[in-house]
């Protein structure tokens, strides 16, 4: 939980974040202008994280990337222009970032997950991180869990993308409307109106860590009744993050045929150790995950960086656990996985 500390905003911060306030209360906002983000990634996901996340107000921001600007990622990477290419990603973000927002700092670091100690991560109110591979991703969330700090997942293959998030223990409050039923008078029992009265209410919301989301038994008769719903989109991130895993790199749009076949191979492979349904996963969905198309970049993170909002601000409840959108059937929609 992000303390606000109480932190008092400025004249200039209250007129800034007027809007924001309105929605969702001064408390609320006092806890964002408290946090610390840290985003893992400046691709094109990161970029629509960053500015969405920069936009609402936090404290500070730390872009984290070690790798080059490419021609590729200028599809989709609005932060970085054009002339930075082969410059560091992060560094070459830092510009537009700080344009966003000047009241938010905007810091980076160019060094890789792998070089950094846990530690790193755990200083940070809320870690969202993107582009790594599963077992990067599982020893960040196990410190930040270890430390009761936020984190979030996600990435976009082409139109397709994923969220994951592990809030810990996340208490948050809600504002619910309910119906008062009125009388004529003051003598007469009888109701014949009603009107809408809304209240706030505490909740809590308990999460599992990554590693327990992407472990499901689904020889379990409960995950196994959800087949039925027809929907593939958690194993085609498995299918994508176990390509990551073993060629360190997304699928290629210059090699698009070979990696459509490796694609097709992992996805038999685990249609066969998750003994899942015959063309549960049909070919198109492995056919369009190249690159990083710009709207589904939008969408993902647009979730993301709202779900950082509401775990910061402790308004509304967040998503539990995953979200994913589905880029055949044009939809995006939330699951839980692993409890």
């Amino acid at each position: 939980m992000v303390e606000n500390n109480e932190m008092e905003l400025s004249e200039a911060e209250a007129e800034q974040y007027d809007r924001q306030i309105r929605l969702w209360g001064l408390e609320s906002q006092k806890r964002l202008r408290a946090a610390k983000v840290l985003i893992i990634g400046m691709n094109g996901l990161g970029a629509e994280i960053a500015k969405n996340v920069i936009l609402s107000g936090v404290k500070s921001v730390c872009l984290l990337d070690n790798e080059k600007l490419k021609e590729i990622d200028l599809y989709s990477q609005f932060l970085s222009p054009p002339d930075k290419i082969g410059e560091n990603r992060a560094e070459a973000s830092v510009q537009r970032a700080k344009a966003l927002n000047p009241m938010v700092e905007i810091t980076t670091e160019t060094k890789s997950v792998d070089n950094l100690t846990d530690s790193y991560f755990t200083q940070f109110d809320v870690v969202c991180a993107t582009g790594l591979k599963q077992e990067q991703l599982e020893r960040i969330n196990n410190a930040c869990r270890d430390s009761n700090k936020k984190f979030l997942c996600g990435d976009v293959w082409g139109m397709y993308g994923y969220m994951f998030a592990d809030l810990v223990d996340h208490e948050y409050s809600e504002e619910i409307v309910q119906h008062k039923a009125l009388k004529r008078g003051p003598d007469d029992t009888e109701k014949t109106a009603r009107e809408t009265v809304s209240i706030t209410v505490k909740r809590r919301a308990i999460y599992v860590p990554l590693q327990n989301a992407l472990s499901v038994d689904w020889m379990n008769p409960e995950m196994r009744s959800r087949l039925r719903r027809g929907d593939p989109s958690y194993f085609v991130m498995k299918i994508l993050l176990r390509f990551k895993d073993e060629y360190n790199r997304n699928p290629d749009p210059s090699k698009r045929k070979e990696d459509t076949a490796i694609l097709l191979r992992m996805r038999d492979e685990i249609v066969k150790e998750l003994s899942l349904p015959a063309n549960f996963i049909v070919d198109a969905l492995l056919q369009d995950v190249f690159g990083t198309v710009s709207g589904a970049a939008a969408v993902i993170g647009g979730v993301i960086g709202q779900e950082v909002v509401k775990a910061v601000s402790q308004r509304e409840p967040p998503h539990n656990n995953m979200f994913f959108f589905n880029p055949l059937k044009c939809v995006g929609f939330v699951e839980l996985y692993g409890q």
